[in-house]
């Protein structure tokens, strides 16, 4: 029997200017705006930054990866396409799965998020005790915020690709003007010596701190993905593709960079120690005033926003891809006649993500570490594809072909198994109870359904529907 051809559903309406404010906006989240401070603390302002530069790197060698695979097969589910065909179905579940998790927790982190930075802006609003957590008290405000916030995030996404990059294009502009009025203003107005220690010398050491903050680079970098998983709604020569990836990843790796050096210019230690918001109070320092501390915590916002956007859009078509081809539910993949977006899949995230503020303020670094778990075991996997793909299938059409591709995959795979052991038991900054408690449970509720599809459609079913996508070309 031939295997049944793959038709898109999804509508081709992404430029490029669309794609790379999406990959850029989705790696810009409210990230850099409340954890800078703490990665200076914990390994220094040189340390902070090598520490940046080593995860950009390994970032952008899992990203060329990436460009190269998503442009030989641009289709919907990106990773869970590479790995089916590289190593089959199960690992083809377990990598999508993953990312999925990088997604939700990205998602679910924006929705506590938004509530912290509204404290900024509106002191005290905070009202109504729930309960505590973690010795944070949680207050009904606080999380309406945070539900009030993903629900409007799941509407623009359910409308349509459209109004969503229209929205990830407005946003992202504002976040780059605050950037570069911060970091030519700290270059300018700065002391270098507020940059001491320039590497941390407690208990762990140099190494220990440049690690703790390398647990966070994967989560905070997570969004590049993004594209591959709306593939068929990008209106680019697959070659492009790839390119615009690698251009946003190494904008991000400079803006991180760059945050963190104006930051540590402005701040000297014990600011920063006192500091629950360590770029905006920079920001101020750079103007000597109130109103420039405000301005950056609206592009902190804006961050949110354009992170919140895009993983969104990354999530719910690798659901749908799972979904579409036997791996989930097949209530998952379904598409909205109009608006031609995966609704079920838009919904199973916001019903994920609106518990997030119900563990309040603590939920954030739970988020972060467990989340980053899933992005860099997708991202080992997807390394692992690209070299296997290399060797099995070296005829394959490659638009956009990596230079010295081998080496690159190989350290692209050493690297992010590098990362993936940061947070196993044994390191300096190895998950906790809690946070294996989520990663856990995500990949249990996987499993399960995972599990119920395969009973219920079959094996065959869903390599048939694989190969009917390999075997047709694209629109």
């Amino acid at each position: 029997m031939q295997p049944p051809s793959h038709k898109s559903e999804f509508v081709r309406v992404l430029a490029r200017t669309d794609v790379l404010a999406l990959v850029f906006g989705a790696m810009i989240g409210w990230g850099w705006i409340v954890l800078t401070g703490t990665a200076i603390l914990n390994a220094g302002s040189l340390g902070a930054i090598i520490a940046f530069l080593i995860g950009g790197t390994a970032v952008l060698l899992v990203g060329l990866t990436y460009a190269e695979l998503a442009a030989a097969m641009p289709r919907v589910g990106g990773e869970h396409v590479y790995s089916y065909r590289a190593m089959g179905h199960f690992a083809s579940f377990v990598c999508t799965w993953s990312i999925v998790l990088g997604y939700m927790s990205v998602v679910a982190f924006e929705a506590v998020a938004l509530p912290t930075v509204v404290e900024q802006l509106v002191p005290h609003y905070s009202v109504g005790y729930l309960w505590t957590v973690a010795g944070w008290d949680v207050n009904a405000s606080w999380v309406a915020v945070g539900v009030v916030g993903s629900i409007v995030m799941m509407l623009i996404n359910f409308v349509g690709i459209s109004t969503a990059a229209l929205l990830q294009k407005l946003v992202t502009g504002l976040i780059l003007a605050a950037g570069v009025l911060f970091v030519t203003g700290a270059l300018f107005t700065g002391e270098g010596a507020n940059m001491t220690p320039l590497f941390n010398h407690d208990e762990g050491g140099i190494v220990g701190g440049i690690m703790a903050v390398l647990v966070m680079v994967p989560f905070l970098f997570v969004g590049f993905d993004v594209i591959p998983q709306a593939a068929e709604e990008i209106n680019l020569p697959a070659r492009n593709i790839g390119r615009v990836m690698v251009i946003g990843v190494l904008m991000a790796v400079a803006w991180y960079s760059l945050i963190i050096l104006g930051t540590s210019l402005m701040l000297d230690q014990p600011a920063l120690e006192q500091s629950s918001l360590s770029v905006p109070d920079a920001m101020a320092a750079v103007f000597d005033s109130t109103w420039a501390s405000k301005l950056m915590i609206l592009a902190g916002i804006a961050g949110i926003i354009t992170s919140w956007n895009a993983m969104y859009i990354g999530g719910s078509r690798a659901i749908y891809a799972l979904a579409h081809a036997g791996m989930l539910p097949a209530f998952l993949g379904h598409l909205h006649p109009r608006y031609k977006t995966p609704v079920n899949a838009i919904i199973l995230i916001v019903l994920l993500s609106i518990a997030a503020p119900l563990l309040g303020r603590p939920a954030l670094v739970w988020l972060v570490n467990a989340g980053g778990l899933g992005i860099v075991m997708a991202y080992l996997m997807v390394a692992l594809s690209f070299v296997i793909l290399r060797r099995r299938a070296p005829d394959m059409p490659r638009p956009f072909r990596v230079s010295a591709g081998m080496p690159v995959g190989v350290l692209a795979a050493v690297l992010s198994l590098g990362m993936v052991c940061l947070y196993l038991p044994g390191s300096p900054s190895a998950l906790i109870a809690i946070e294996w408690a989520i990663f856990g449970g995500w990949m249990l509720l996987g499993l399960v359904m995972y599990a119920f599809a395969l009973k219920r459609y079959g094996r065959a079913h869903s390599d048939r529907i694989m190969q009917g996508m390999f075997a047709a070309r694209p629109e």
